[in-house]
Formats: C-alpha cells, structure tokens, sequence
C-alpha cells in the first residue's frame, strides 16, 4: 500500500536535505526511494503473513488478500524475500554503513508483527520501525548519526507510536476477546487517548529540539510548531467521532509529513 509509505519518505528526505544543506543529487533519490519502499513493503509482507489467523477472525480485516485466498503464504514469503533483497542490495550500494545497518533494521521492521501477541510495547516498536527513517536518511547522505537526526527519530517514533494508538482503538473490542496485548485493550479508550496526546506532545517537543540542535531558521520552526497544531486537530478528530479515524490516520499524517518537508526545503533554500 503505496499510502503506507507517505509516513516515513518525508522524513527521509528532511535528514537529506539537512546533512547535505541542500540537495542531496539524483542518485541518492532514487535509493532513497527505493530502500523506503522495499522496506515498507518487506515490512507490510511480514505483517500480513504473521497476522493470516488473526486477520481471518477480525470482521474488519477478513476481506484482506492474505486471508481471502487472493494471496496465499507462499506469494506473500516470496514478495517479504524479494523486498529484503532490495532493501540490502541498495544498502550496499549506498555505502558501507548503510549496508551494515541493513539487516538490522530488517530485524526490528520484521518484529513488530509479533509483538502485538505478548506485549503492548508494539505500538512504540511501531514508532521505531519509522523512526528508523531519518536515521537512514542521514546515513545514506554522510555515513555518521549526528544528534539532530536522533532527536528528528525520536520524534517520529512518538508520532507514529500516538496515530498507531488512535488507529488501534477500531479493534479494542477484538483485541481483548483474543487476548491481544494493544494499549486500548488492556487500558481502556479514555487512556489510550490520553497517552496518545502525551506521545504526540513528546513529538513537537523532539521536532522542536531537532531544528535548535540542527541549527535550522524560521521555517523549520514553523513545521515543528505547525506540527503540533496539526496533532492536535488530529486528537480533537479522533475525540469527536471514533469514524474519523482512517481520516486522522491517512488524510491528516500524510499532510502532516509532507508539509513539514517543504518547510523545510523552504528553509534550506533561504538559508
């Protein structure tokens, strides 16, 4: 699902256009690119494949292609090892850290999945599978990790970690009858939203953080701030009517990382 990757490739190329102070070339687009695609899709592979019984006996998602026999286990293993090999394979011609990183990442994108079956920490391993994002971003452009792109994934990982919550309060009712460890399940609505308002503030507070230590301008100021007023409608969103979730989850994240972006391309270019 191509939308998926609309939460990470933004913040992929801001660690690009920060560590290069500029653009970045067209040879690290396209592997940007591709290494954000193929990871997502190995990930979304891995996710559908371990999840084909739960899936089955949730009503919201038994018309999915891994259970509905669009798709049985041997395509959807094909498609997680054909992605892994692209992902690995563009690594290494990124350059040597990014190639040793690879498999790594590989591993904590792959076990998300499972966490859900025995610990509610899924949605913060959620949040680290994309904020993984910025790290590679920067990696790929100057093969070091510098405390800016830290703080920039520690904002990510908050703000997906909080839309995963919101999102996965359609399946409270689910989770607890088959045991699921998700927060909504064993906390209740009413705290679940709450810890998602504290992720999502600790997500401004990490943007906020990331442009003073990446010593960026205005611009990069108004994202961070602006991220927060767009966080917030998210929250009064999802507040109002619990079917406005798939709106919150894809309509206002997706604007929220490719606005941040162009501000910062913004800031860049006046700098």
């Amino acid at each position: 699902m191509f939308e998926h990757s609309i939460f990470s490739l933004p913040f992929i190329f801001i660690a690009m256009v920060v560590a290069a102070d500029g653009w970045f070339g067209f040879y690290l687009l396209f592997m940007g690119v591709f290494a954000a695609l193929s990871a997502r899709n190995f990930a979304m592979g891995v996710n559908r494949y371990a999840d084909r019984d739960i899936d089955a006996q949730n009503p919201r998602t038994a018309t999915r292609p891994n259970v509905d026999g669009r798709l049985n286990a041997q395509t959807i293993l094909l498609f997680i090892g054909v992605n892994a090999f692209i992902f690995v394979a563009v690594a290494y011609m990124i350059n040597p850290l990014a190639f040793g990183l690879s498999i790594p990442i590989l591993g904590v994108l792959g076990s998300y999945s499972y966490f859900k079956r025995f610990s509610s920490l899924a949605h913060i391993i959620l949040g680290i599978s994309l904020g993984l994002a910025p790290i590679a971003g920067v990696v790929a452009v100057s093969a070091t990790i510098p405390l800016w792109s830290v703080l920039l994934s520690l904002g990510v990982i908050f703000w997906v970690a909080g839309f995963d919550l919101l999102y996965s309060l359609q399946d409270i009712d689910f989770d607890k009858e088959k045991g699921l460890h998700s927060i909504p399940s064993m906390y209740g609505a009413e705290a679940t939203l709450f810890i998602s308002a504290f992720f999502h503030g600790l997500s401004v507070i990490f943007w906020i953080l990331f442009v003073w230590a990446a010593g960026l301008g205005i611009f990069a100021f108004i994202a961070a701030f602006g991220a927060g007023v767009v966080l917030g409608f998210e929250q009064k969103l999802v507040r109002r009517d619990f079917k406005q979730i798939d709106r919150a989850f894809f309509t206002v994240n997706g604007y929220l990382g490719i606005a941040f972006f162009v501000l910062i391309v913004l800031d860049r270019i006046v700098a």
